[in-house]
């Protein structure tokens, strides 16, 4: 089945899903979880764990948040008019 996405759903959809996840990198960074999670995540896919997570700062975890919405939306709504053009023109008129 054929259908057209709505182009400002699927971008509040996108920008939902990356903003929560990185609250939820955000949150860990908080606790002090992050640098265990970062390592075990390297770990397992065979990377030498290098990076050192610095400390929890409020504003930029807010600017981590507001870019990743934003790119998040801007993906989710390129997508949907690329799905939209692609679509065959007598699906689109059913």
């Amino acid at each position: 089945m054929n259908a057209r996405v709505n182009v400002g759903k699927a971008g509040l959809v996108l920008g939902a899903m990356i903003g929560l996840w990185h609250l939820c990198w955000s949150v860990l960074v908080a606790l002090g979880w992050a640098q265990l999670v970062i390592d075990f995540i390297f770990w397992i896919h065979f990377i030498k764990p290098v990076y050192v997570i610095e400390p929890f700062e409020f504003v930029r975890a807010v600017i981590l948040l507001v870019v990743t919405v934003i790119v998040g939306f801007a993906v989710g709504s390129l997508s949907a008019l690329a799905w939209n053009a692609v679509l065959p023109r007598a699906a689109s008129k059913k």
